[in-house]
Protein backbone atom coordinates (compact mmCIF):
# COMPACT_ATOMS: atom_id res chain seq x y z
CA UNK A 1 0.00 0.00 0.00
CA UNK A 2 2.54 2.33 1.13
CA UNK A 3 4.54 3.36 -2.24
CA UNK A 4 6.38 6.98 -1.54
CA UNK A 5 7.42 9.58 0.31
CA UNK A 6 8.40 12.17 -1.33
CA UNK A 7 9.18 15.51 0.87
CA UNK A 8 6.00 16.61 2.69
CA UNK A 9 3.82 14.15 0.22
CA UNK A 10 3.32 10.59 0.85
CA UNK A 11 1.66 8.09 -1.43
CA UNK A 12 -0.25 5.09 -0.98
CA UNK A 13 -1.42 3.30 -3.84
CA UNK A 14 -4.11 0.72 -3.81
CA UNK A 15 -3.86 -3.21 -5.19
CA UNK A 16 -7.21 -2.26 -6.49
CA UNK A 17 -7.18 -0.50 -9.61
CA UNK A 18 -4.01 1.20 -8.64
CA UNK A 19 -6.32 3.33 -6.61
CA UNK A 20 -3.99 6.45 -5.00
CA UNK A 21 -4.61 8.01 -1.87
CA UNK A 22 -1.90 11.03 -0.38
CA UNK A 23 -1.20 12.28 2.68
CA UNK A 24 0.77 15.92 2.63
CA UNK A 25 2.28 17.82 5.89
CA UNK A 26 3.10 21.03 6.81
CA UNK A 27 3.95 22.44 9.81
CA UNK A 28 0.28 23.39 10.50
CA UNK A 29 -1.76 21.09 9.28
CA UNK A 30 -2.19 17.08 7.69
CA UNK A 31 -4.24 16.77 4.81
CA UNK A 32 -5.69 13.23 3.58
CA UNK A 33 -7.04 12.92 0.56
CA UNK A 34 -9.03 10.22 -1.17
CA UNK A 35 -8.53 7.13 1.69
CA UNK A 36 -8.89 4.33 0.18
CA UNK A 37 -9.87 0.50 -0.79
CA UNK A 38 -9.58 -2.20 1.55
CA UNK A 39 -10.12 -2.55 5.19
CA UNK A 40 -6.45 -2.88 5.79
CA UNK A 41 -5.33 0.01 3.29
CA UNK A 42 -7.97 2.21 4.88
CA UNK A 43 -6.43 1.17 8.47
CA UNK A 44 -2.42 1.70 6.97
CA UNK A 45 -3.24 5.03 5.69
CA UNK A 46 -5.59 6.02 9.42
CA UNK A 47 -1.96 4.55 11.27
CA UNK A 48 0.26 6.55 9.46
CA UNK A 49 -2.06 9.89 9.85
CA UNK A 50 -2.56 9.41 13.49
CA UNK A 51 1.80 8.58 14.20
CA UNK A 52 2.60 12.03 12.26
CA UNK A 53 -0.18 14.51 13.67
CA UNK A 54 0.73 15.54 16.53
CA UNK A 55 -0.86 18.79 17.56
CA UNK A 56 -1.76 19.83 14.29
CA UNK A 57 -5.26 20.20 12.23
CA UNK A 58 -6.22 16.98 10.19
CA UNK A 59 -8.45 17.41 6.63
CA UNK A 60 -9.88 15.79 4.49
CA UNK A 61 -10.23 16.07 0.78
CA UNK A 62 -12.47 13.88 -1.65
CA UNK A 63 -11.64 14.66 -5.03
CA UNK A 64 -15.39 13.56 -5.71
CA UNK A 65 -18.20 11.01 -4.93
CA UNK A 66 -17.21 7.62 -6.57
CA UNK A 67 -17.86 4.90 -4.01
CA UNK A 68 -14.25 3.78 -4.08
CA UNK A 69 -12.92 7.52 -3.11
CA UNK A 70 -15.53 8.10 -0.41
CA UNK A 71 -15.05 4.61 1.30
CA UNK A 72 -12.65 5.68 3.96
CA UNK A 73 -14.31 8.28 5.19
CA UNK A 74 -15.62 6.49 8.21
CA UNK A 75 -12.24 5.98 9.57
CA UNK A 76 -11.31 9.99 9.68
CA UNK A 77 -14.27 11.11 11.77
CA UNK A 78 -12.35 14.14 13.28
CA UNK A 79 -11.22 15.50 10.35
CA UNK A 80 -12.58 18.18 9.11
CA UNK A 81 -13.91 17.75 5.34
CA UNK A 82 -12.84 19.54 2.29
CA UNK A 83 -14.91 18.72 -1.20
CA UNK A 84 -17.03 20.55 -4.28
CA UNK A 85 -20.30 21.78 -3.91
CA UNK A 86 -21.65 19.71 -5.90
CA UNK A 87 -20.45 16.41 -3.81
CA UNK A 88 -21.88 18.26 -0.60
CA UNK A 89 -25.12 18.70 -2.25
CA UNK A 90 -25.90 15.25 -3.26
CA UNK A 91 -29.75 14.27 -2.92
CA UNK A 92 -30.63 11.66 -0.05
CA UNK A 93 -31.46 9.15 -3.15
CA UNK A 94 -28.20 10.21 -4.72
CA UNK A 95 -26.16 9.33 -1.06
CA UNK A 96 -27.88 6.22 -0.47
CA UNK A 97 -27.26 4.75 -3.59
CA UNK A 98 -23.23 5.59 -2.75
CA UNK A 99 -23.14 4.11 0.12
CA UNK A 100 -25.09 0.96 -1.45
CA UNK A 101 -22.44 0.74 -3.69
CA UNK A 102 -19.86 0.24 -1.02
CA UNK A 103 -21.99 -2.13 0.77
CA UNK A 104 -22.39 -4.69 -2.16
CA UNK A 105 -18.44 -4.07 -2.78
CA UNK A 106 -17.88 -5.46 1.10
CA UNK A 107 -20.85 -8.00 0.56
CA UNK A 108 -19.22 -9.43 -2.27
CA UNK A 109 -15.79 -9.92 -0.78
CA UNK A 110 -16.96 -10.77 3.06
CA UNK A 111 -15.25 -7.62 4.00
CA UNK A 112 -15.51 -6.34 7.53
CA UNK A 113 -14.65 -2.85 8.52
CA UNK A 114 -14.23 -1.07 11.70
CA UNK A 115 -15.93 2.18 11.14
CA UNK A 116 -19.46 2.95 9.83
CA UNK A 117 -20.39 3.48 6.17
CA UNK A 118 -21.40 6.72 5.71
CA UNK A 119 -21.62 9.56 3.27
CA UNK A 120 -19.06 12.49 3.92
CA UNK A 121 -20.33 15.66 5.79
CA UNK A 122 -18.47 18.48 3.93
CA UNK A 123 -17.15 21.28 6.37
CA UNK A 124 -15.28 23.03 4.13
CA UNK A 125 -16.98 23.68 0.66
CA UNK A 126 -15.11 24.51 -2.81
CA UNK A 127 -17.82 26.09 -4.94
CA UNK A 128 -16.53 29.35 -6.92
CA UNK A 129 -14.08 28.32 -9.79
CA UNK A 130 -10.31 29.01 -8.75
CA UNK A 131 -11.72 29.44 -4.85
CA UNK A 132 -9.06 29.28 -2.38
CA UNK A 133 -9.10 27.85 1.18
CA UNK A 134 -6.54 28.35 3.90
CA UNK A 135 -5.95 26.29 6.97
CA UNK A 136 -2.75 27.95 8.87
CA UNK A 137 0.18 27.34 6.66
CA UNK A 138 -1.89 25.35 3.98
CA UNK A 139 -3.16 26.87 0.86
CA UNK A 140 -5.39 24.81 -1.72
CA UNK A 141 -6.88 26.23 -4.81
CA UNK A 142 -9.95 24.40 -6.59
CA UNK A 143 -11.20 24.11 -10.03
CA UNK A 144 -14.73 22.33 -10.67
CA UNK A 145 -14.05 19.16 -12.99
CA UNK A 146 -17.14 17.97 -14.07
CA UNK A 147 -17.15 15.12 -17.14
CA UNK A 148 -15.87 11.80 -15.15
CA UNK A 149 -18.67 12.62 -12.58
CA UNK A 150 -20.78 16.11 -12.34
CA UNK A 151 -18.83 16.64 -8.77
CA UNK A 152 -15.57 16.68 -9.89
CA UNK A 153 -12.46 18.85 -8.16
CA UNK A 154 -8.80 19.77 -9.40
CA UNK A 155 -7.30 21.18 -6.26
CA UNK A 156 -4.19 22.87 -6.36
CA UNK A 157 -1.48 22.31 -2.78
CA UNK A 158 0.29 25.57 -3.42
CA UNK A 159 3.46 24.70 -0.96
CA UNK A 160 3.92 21.63 -2.47
CA UNK A 161 3.68 22.56 -6.00
CA UNK A 162 1.24 19.30 -5.94
CA UNK A 163 -1.99 18.45 -8.76
CA UNK A 164 -4.62 16.28 -7.11
CA UNK A 165 -6.13 15.45 -10.14
CA UNK A 166 -9.43 13.04 -8.87
CA UNK A 167 -9.91 10.37 -11.94
CA UNK A 168 -8.07 12.60 -14.66
CA UNK A 169 -4.92 12.46 -16.04
CA UNK A 170 -4.15 8.13 -15.92
CA UNK A 171 -1.14 6.46 -17.37
CA UNK A 172 -3.45 3.66 -17.23
CA UNK A 173 -7.14 4.48 -17.75
CA UNK A 174 -8.53 6.12 -20.57
CA UNK A 175 -11.92 8.68 -19.98
CA UNK A 176 -14.51 6.57 -18.00
CA UNK A 177 -17.18 8.94 -18.63
CA UNK A 178 -20.17 8.43 -16.07
CA UNK A 179 -21.13 12.77 -16.39
CA UNK A 180 -20.98 14.02 -19.73
CA UNK A 181 -18.49 13.66 -22.70
CA UNK A 182 -18.36 17.64 -23.53
CA UNK A 183 -18.22 18.77 -19.51
CA UNK A 184 -14.75 16.02 -19.78
CA UNK A 185 -13.11 18.37 -22.52
CA UNK A 186 -14.28 21.34 -20.82
CA UNK A 187 -12.59 20.13 -17.87
CA UNK A 188 -9.29 19.15 -19.74
CA UNK A 189 -9.38 22.56 -21.52
CA UNK A 190 -8.73 24.35 -18.23
CA UNK A 191 -5.29 22.52 -17.65
CA UNK A 192 -3.58 24.91 -19.42
CA UNK A 193 -5.18 28.25 -17.54
CA UNK A 194 -4.87 26.49 -14.06
CA UNK A 195 -0.98 25.44 -14.84
CA UNK A 196 -0.05 28.94 -16.07
CA UNK A 197 -1.46 30.19 -12.55
CA UNK A 198 -0.29 26.97 -10.34
CA UNK A 199 3.28 25.39 -11.96
CA UNK A 200 3.11 22.05 -10.64
CA UNK A 201 6.08 19.71 -9.46
CA UNK A 202 3.79 16.70 -9.09
CA UNK A 203 0.56 15.78 -10.24
CA UNK A 204 -1.44 13.08 -9.30
CA UNK A 205 -4.09 10.99 -11.16
CA UNK A 206 -7.36 8.89 -9.27
CA UNK A 207 -5.63 5.84 -10.50
CA UNK A 208 -2.11 4.84 -11.83
CA UNK A 209 1.67 6.65 -11.76
CA UNK A 210 2.26 10.11 -10.51
CA UNK A 211 4.46 12.35 -12.64
CA UNK A 212 6.23 15.46 -12.78
CA UNK A 213 6.96 16.23 -16.57
CA UNK A 214 4.37 18.60 -18.01
CA UNK A 215 4.95 16.85 -21.24
CA UNK A 216 3.64 13.80 -19.65
CA UNK A 217 1.02 15.50 -18.40
CA UNK A 218 0.27 17.08 -21.93
CA UNK A 219 0.31 13.62 -23.32
CA UNK A 220 -1.90 11.91 -20.97
CA UNK A 221 -4.12 15.33 -21.52
CA UNK A 222 -4.66 14.39 -25.21
CA UNK A 223 -4.78 11.08 -25.43
CA UNK A 224 -7.82 11.56 -23.12
CA UNK A 225 -9.25 14.21 -25.67
CA UNK A 226 -8.58 12.16 -28.99
CA UNK A 227 -10.34 9.20 -27.00
CA UNK A 228 -13.25 11.31 -26.65
CA UNK A 229 -13.34 12.50 -30.52
CA UNK A 230 -12.71 9.32 -31.82
CA UNK A 231 -15.74 7.50 -29.62
CA UNK A 232 -17.96 10.27 -31.34
CA UNK A 233 -16.74 9.27 -34.57
CA UNK A 234 -16.70 6.05 -34.22
CA UNK A 235 -20.34 5.41 -32.22
CA UNK A 236 -21.37 8.39 -35.37
CA UNK A 237 -20.40 5.83 -37.78
CA UNK A 238 -21.72 2.46 -36.51
CA UNK A 239 -19.80 0.49 -36.84
CA UNK A 240 -19.03 -1.47 -33.81
CA UNK A 241 -15.89 -2.43 -35.15
CA UNK A 242 -14.52 0.16 -35.04
CA UNK A 243 -15.44 1.49 -31.33
CA UNK A 244 -14.13 -1.77 -30.16
CA UNK A 245 -10.45 -0.69 -32.23
CA UNK A 246 -9.93 2.07 -29.90
CA UNK A 247 -8.90 0.71 -26.40
CA UNK A 248 -6.76 -2.70 -28.62
CA UNK A 249 -3.62 -2.64 -26.46
CA UNK A 250 -5.02 -1.50 -23.48
CA UNK A 251 -3.67 -2.25 -19.71
CA UNK A 252 -6.52 -4.15 -18.78
CA UNK A 253 -8.52 -5.57 -21.58
CA UNK A 254 -11.51 -7.70 -19.98
CA UNK A 255 -12.70 -5.29 -17.20
CA UNK A 256 -11.92 -1.97 -19.32
CA UNK A 257 -13.72 -3.16 -21.95
CA UNK A 258 -17.17 -2.73 -20.03
CA UNK A 259 -16.19 1.30 -18.81
CA UNK A 260 -15.32 1.70 -23.03
CA UNK A 261 -19.03 0.19 -23.38
CA UNK A 262 -20.55 2.25 -21.13
CA UNK A 263 -18.92 5.54 -22.67
CA UNK A 264 -20.29 3.83 -26.06
CA UNK A 265 -23.49 4.30 -24.33
CA UNK A 266 -23.39 7.54 -22.90
CA UNK A 267 -22.38 9.06 -26.12
CA UNK A 268 -24.75 7.77 -28.38
CA UNK A 269 -27.31 9.22 -26.04
CA UNK A 270 -25.78 12.34 -26.71
CA UNK A 271 -25.32 12.20 -30.00
CA UNK A 272 -28.99 11.49 -30.17
CA UNK A 273 -29.93 14.42 -27.86
CA UNK A 274 -27.80 16.67 -30.00
CA UNK A 275 -29.87 15.03 -33.05
CA UNK A 276 -33.45 15.79 -31.38
CA UNK A 277 -32.23 19.47 -30.59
Amino acid sequence: MFKWKRGPVTLFQSDLYLTNSLVVETADCVLVADPCWLPREVEEIRQYTEDILGGRRLLLLFTHSDFDHIIGYGAFRDAEVIASRALADKSAGEREDILEQIRAFDDSYYLRRDYEITYPQVDHVMEEEGQTLVFGDLKLTGYAAPGHTDDGLFTIVESAGLFIAGDYLSDVEFPYIYDSSLAYEVTLGKLEQILARHPFTLLVPGHGEATDSSVELERRREESLKYIHNMRMAVASGIQETVDALIEGCAFPRNMSNFHRSNQELITKELAGEAED
